[in-house]
């Protein structure tokens, strides 16, 4: 039925979206690219701990306090920011604008609409 569908939609665009930045995020940090400053209090530069795996799991790795605030951040917005509400005007599956950043997504016609969705979607899954 339709709500199937479209829970199913949505489930994959958000995982999409998630896959494109992790993706993203590896390619940045593997070319070089980090943060500038310190980590920490004690003085750790974002670029001292490894990429990839190796950062979260490994002699390197970031402490396990910093893990636990990195994924209890990502917690709190997929509970609470990241929620695709209703009665908010969202067009299609997976729009977690809910009222607001309406002022560019409205200047394209239906068509540009339909295919910059299409797009995304083809890169989640590519990115997945």
């Amino acid at each position: 039925d339709q709500d199937t569908f479209d829970r199913l939609r949505y489930v994959e665009v958000k995982h999409g979206r998630i896959a494109q930045l992790a993706f993203l995020g590896n390619v940045v940090t593997r070319a070089g690219a980090h943060f500038g400053g310190n980590i920490d209090k004690a003085g750790h530069a974002f670029d001292s701990y490894p990429n990839g795996w190796a950062g979260i799991y490994g002699p390197d790795a970031i402490p396990v306090k910093g893990a636990v605030q990195i994924f209890s951040f990502i917690g709190l917005l997929e509970v609470a920011v990241m929620k695709d509400m209703g009665g908010f005007g969202n067009e299609f599956p997976g729009d977690l604008r809910n009222g607001t950043f309406k002022s560019g997504w409205d200047k394209f016609d239906e068509e540009t609409k339909f295919q910059k969705r299409a797009i995304e979607l083809n890169n989640g899954r590519a990115a997945m």
